[in-house]
């Protein structure tokens, strides 16, 4: 019997990170053939990934140009898809989330009739520019999917009520929980001086990020003055701000907070460094998808910087707070962590709702049945109750001042 022949296409670094473990997971079973693509939509970054988990891709369309539109972006993937997607002739096409990448991915395959995977699917804001260009991104790949790997319950009744057919389905848990799991180091060193060089063990350690589109201009300016209070306000506080390189997110980033003590606005890091950054942190601030899905497994909390999430379990689990981009409202929340030891200790205890490390195994069996040769449908993730105890990092548990 011939493999699945599987092509997993994906080109920028959050792709490549929840991706890699799915990749990983196929290369290691017999019944499967994977193939590799990039888009290259992010280069740098996501060749950091790539060699982080020993992927090296089989296509590389290497389409990043400086300033590219998203409709550049798009144009470049749809037809630089079309000759991999040829010569392979998967049985199916494997993408990921929410990007320019995704939808060309899904549109390429459909239009050469080949069955597609969406990983991380029926994420919803509702809202159509917001998170801007991902929701409509996640929309539209959703129509042109066969299969669909949701990350909780939540996100299968958002595919539900789009009239998806509800035996496409499958609920595996988050997939970057699995390459989280492999990537946390206790004894992690950090190969950045400057990061290696901070006490950890002195301070309580604020991680932020925050580079979103739709907080461009003052909404981000206001999460910089509410920022540059908390660090003046509390003499045991130290930021790590790694700032994103565009200029718009660049220099009022320096202008806000480039003068502070305590502070520091460093390059954007890889994926290993931030996800050990995180670990050592006392909580985090954040515009990013990822990092609301990551945190819980380290007992981190999290102020979102956006006025929607697409992932409401975790406000619902507790371990995340949406706090938008109010100066005054984000000063106060992460006061109130800072102040009152039990309210930490509630989000910071809350139950992870993403992910048990099992997600890709999960969706290699999905796809094992979607194509007959198992007579059973995977087992699926179940986020755990109030009751329950939260599903860790290993490396994340003890106290290394949390």
């Amino acid at each position: 019997m011939q493999p699945i022949k599987v092509m997993a296409i994906f080109g920028t670094r959050p792709e490549a990170i929840k991706m890699a473990p799915v990749v990983k997971q196929l290369k290691q079973e017999e019944d499967f053939k994977a193939v590799v693509t990039v888009t290259a939509q992010h280069r740098e970054m996501l060749d950091q990934v790539l060699e982080l988990f020993d992927i090296v891709p089989d296509y590389d369309l290497g389409i990043m140009s400086e300033a590219q539109t998203l409709s550049e972006i798009m144009v470049k993937c749809l037809s630089g898809l079309v000759e991999p997607i040829r010569a392979v002739a998967p049985d199916l096409v494997l993408v990921h989330g929410d990007t320019a990448t995704t939808v060309a991915g899904a549109l390429a395959a459909f239009y050469h009739r080949v069955a597609v995977g969406h990983v991380e699917a029926g994420l919803r804001t509702g809202e159509k520019y917001n998170p801007y260009p991902e929701e409509m991104n996640r929309r539209l790949t959703a129509v042109l999917a066969d299969l669909h790997f949701s990350p909780t319950p939540n996100h299968r009744r958002n595919l539900i009520r789009e009239g998806i057919d509800p035996g496409a389905i499958f609920v595996t848990g988050n997939t970057v929980i699995d390459a989280l799991f492999e990537v946390i180091k206790v004894d992690h060193e950090f190969s950045d001086p400057l990061l290696a060089s901070i006490p950890y063990d002195q301070y309580r350690v604020i991680l932020v990020t925050a580079h979103r589109r739709e907080n461009w201009g003052e909404p981000f300016r206001r999460i910089m003055r509410a920022v540059a209070r908390i660090a003046r306000e509390f003499p045991d506080v130290l930021v790590i701000f790694p700032v994103h390189m565009n200029p718009v997110v660049r220099e009022p980033a320096k202008e806000l907070l480039g003068a502070l003590e305590r502070v520091y606005l460093v390059d954007p890091v890889d994926y290993l460094t931030m996800a050990n950054l995180m670990k050592r942190s006392y909580m985090i601030l954040t515009d990013s998808g990822g990092l609301q899905e990551e945190a819980p497994s380290l007992g981190k909390p999290v102020l979102v910087l956006r006025s929607v999430t697409e992932r409401p379990e975790g406000i619902e689990a507790g371990t995340l707070r949406l706090v938008g981009t109010d100066e005054d409202a984000i000063f106060a929340e992460a006061s109130k962590l800072l102040k009152d030891s039990l309210e930490y200790s509630r989000m910071a205890q809350a139950r992870n709702p993403y992910g048990d490390g099992r997600a890709s195994k999960r969706i290699v069996d999905a796809i094992r049945y979607y194509f007959g040769r198992s007579p059973d449908p995977p087992q699926e993730f179940h986020p755990p109750s109030s009751l329950e105890s939260i599903v860790t990092c290993p490396a994340s548990r003890g106290n290394d001042r949390l």
